[in-house]
């Protein structure tokens, strides 16, 4: 009988070695060969997150990795997203990524200039946001910029974060724009900044082509700039697809600078960061022409005279 008792714990202990052995193996043995993605869906149960684990072979077993998460506490600190796992994790490892909150943040860039019509696009067309846009979101009102979220954001909070970040930028540029600026608000320099964005892509002459119109508006002299022209004819939902024409600079608009003296009612795009802090602090220049120069930039001129040569020179090219 005592043999018999001692083969039993012999075959118990050998059992017991083998199980912890197993567990240890399936618990801490690296499982990932190349990074991966895995998503908890909002509303997952833990028992729901374990069954995915073993569908993609991050885990021996359902059961296993229910027991796991409960073992270890995570069962209940789960979060939902999107996690990279990375090469080499182990079951351990992942569980403790998918109770960080550390998920994949992905990006959307809205360009400087575009209008809202066509950053609105971007947003509503991005496969890893959801919902609807917000409607009646105003020309000039977004933040051209780089934005971060997680997959399932809400697309309207992206547009509030984009307005939110306008106004937070508005509200620095006019707090310290330059003095005696022929501008009542923040929405008139966000008006003047959308026109310096369609004049020119060169951040060093921002400053340049602003003090243009300040001069102009100082003395009360039609600001004369096509892309109003052309925001005239289009209204910002859609490309012109074509250069101007003479008789567009006829079409009666308020945005038609070449009839109406002064800034165009509204903003014509979202303006930069760059073309936002030249309306607000323009350079201190006689200047009241520029032109094309054939090479990205523009040629200044402050009398009428060396404008329409510089526009000879312009035409050479």
């Amino acid at each position: 009988m005592k043999k018999l008792f001692a083969l039993v714990f012999v075959v118990l202990l050998v059992c017991s070695f083998g199980a912890f052995k197993y567990i240890k193996t399936a618990l801490f043995s690296p499982l990932i060969q190349t990074p991966t993605t895995f998503e908890i869906e909002k509303g997952s149960s833990a028992q729901k997150t374990a069954q995915m684990l073993a569908r993609q072979n991050l885990a021996p077993h359902p059961l296993f990795a229910r027991l796991a998460m409960r073992f270890y506490g995570f069962d209940k600190r789960l979060k939902a997203g999107e996690y990279l796992l990375e090469q080499n994790m182990s079951l351990k490892d992942i569980l403790e990524k998918l109770t960080s909150g550390k998920v994949i943040m992905h990006q959307l860039t809205i360009p400087e200039g575009l209008t809202t019509s066509k950053a609105l696009e971007i947003i509503d067309q991005n496969e890893f946001l959801t919902g609807s846009l917000p409607q009646n979101i105003s020309e000039g009102a977004l933040l051209p910029e780089t934005y971060s979220f997680a997959k399932g954001e809400l697309k309207e909070n992206i547009v509030k974060k984009a307005q939110n970040d306008m106004q937070k930028t508005l509200d620095n540029a006019w707090e310290n724009r330059a003095e005696n600026l022929p501008l009542k608000n923040k929405n008139e320099l966000l008006i003047l900044a959308s026109i310096i964005e369609k004049e020119t892509g060169v951040n060093a002459e921002r400053a340049k082509v602003a003090s243009v119109f300040i001069n102009r508006l100082n003395i009360d002299m039609p600001l004369q700039t096509d892309p109003t022209v052309i925001y005239a004819l289009t209204l910002g939902k859609s490309e012109l697809g074509r250069s101007l024409k003479h008789k567009d600079l006829d079409i009666n608009s308020p945005y038609n600078t070449y009839l109406y003296k002064g800034l165009p009612p509204t903003p014509i795009c979202n303006p930069g960061l760059k073309a936002i802090e030249a309306a607000a602090k323009p350079e201190n220049t006689p200047y009241l022409y520029f032109v094309a120069d054939g090479l990205g930039g523009h040629r200044f001129a402050q009398t009428l005279s060396e404008h329409n040569n510089n526009i000879r020179l312009w035409l050479k090219k």
